[in-house]
């Protein structure tokens, strides 16, 4: 859990005690901040869980991208001649797309 996701539950949990309050005083001020700060704790908390999948994310692409660059290196240590031919293909082909004429 992240400081958000903390946050978030504690301003929700307040929110509620402070909407009970406003129940049993039959206070409609306290009733409706009390919804108020479940809403924005349910919002932070939301944050709090859209930043950890972002990082989760994150990370599970720098490690894609770190197994592709050894894959790619160990390619081209097992079979030099044959990546050489394919980069100079590709490379032939790209200057073909973006040659002005």
């Amino acid at each position: 859990m992240n400081k958000d996701q903390v946050e978030g539950t504690l301003e929700n949990v307040t929110g509620q005690a402070q909407e009970g309050f406003g129940n049993m005083a039959d206070d409609p001020e306290h009733k409706m901040r009390g919804m108020a700060r479940q809403v924005a704790g349910r919002a932070q908390h939301a944050y709090g869980d859209a930043r950890d999948y972002a990082q989760q994310a994150g990370e599970r692409a720098r490690e894609y991208a770190s197994h592709a660059g050894e894959r790619v290196v160990r390619q081209v240590e097992q079979q030099p001649v044959t990546t050489l031919l394919i980069v100079g293909a590709v490379g032939y082909v790209l200057g073909l797309l973006t040659a002005r004429r």
